[in-house]
């Protein structure tokens, strides 16, 4: 540290006459410039002569908590698929116009996280309204799963799968499915525990190729392709 630098929250607060909160919240925002290069901590140090500015459409508003949704591919540990989230993989689709801060990637939790061999829908985010929804809620969220499979199905298998089976010492709640193609099936099950789809799969004659979720809750991966993510809006719920 030297002396002839200022936290950049003091100078920003100088520059622009706000206070310091305010200033800070620029910064956060990712609404500061420092010799051309966004800079996002309200505690870096700035020289005298650094040229500091303010972004057009700049807002002195406190951080939001974040919420992706990405399209995890297979084969892929959901905790590790948290390095997706960058700026080339952002999905056209999105429509939030947020714009992606270091701080939005900050101690992210994974609710509801898809098992590695699973691809589809998974949920990252820092808002603690959404991790109780879907861990405290998780056993009134449906999620919709379309399974890719091989064998030949028992005469009754279909109606087995519909009915509550046992998996682990447990009855389950009943299990909605149906056929979307000849060798695809849609689950339509709430709170799936790692394992239920295969074993489900294999008490009927079938073997899971692929696993892939389409939709949490009230929200669908809708266009997001394999490694594509986008944010989730202020409107939406799941």
């Amino acid at each position: 540290m030297t002396e002839d630098t200022v936290r950049l929250a003091k100078r920003v607060a100088e520059s622009f006459h706000c206070s310091r909160a305010e200033a800070t919240h620029y910064i956060e925002g990712g609404w500061v410039e420092v010799d051309g290069d966004i800079v996002e901590e309200p505690g870096f140090r700035v020289a005298s002569q650094a040229q500091i500015a303010l972004l057009p459409g700049a807002v002195a508003t406190p951080m939001q908590a974040s919420t992706f949704l990405l399209h995890k591919p297979a084969g892929m540990a959901a905790e590790d698929a948290v390095q997706l989230l960058v700026a080339d993989n952002r999905s056209e689709d999105d429509r939030s116009n947020m714009r992606l801060l270091k701080r939005h990637l900050a101690g992210l939790s994974v609710p509801a996280p898809l098992e590695a061999e699973e691809s589809g829908l998974q949920v990252f985010t820092q808002d603690w309204r959404v991790i109780r929804k879907l861990t405290e809620d998780a056993l009134r969220i449906e999620h919709e799963i379309l399974v890719d499979v091989t064998g030949d199905l028992l005469p009754d298998g279909l109606a087995l799968l519909n009915r509550s089976l046992s998996f682990q010492g447990k009855i389950l709640p009943p299990m909605k499915v149906s056929w979307q193609s000849e060798t695809r099936l849609r689950f339509a099950v709430k709170a799936p525990p790692p394992g239920l789809i295969a074993h489900a799969c294999a008490q009927v004659g079938l073997t899971p190729l692929a696993i892939r979720r389409i939709r949490l809750g009230r929200l669908p991966m809708a266009g997001l392709k394999a490694g594509q993510w986008r944010y989730v809006q202020d409107h939406e719920r799941f």
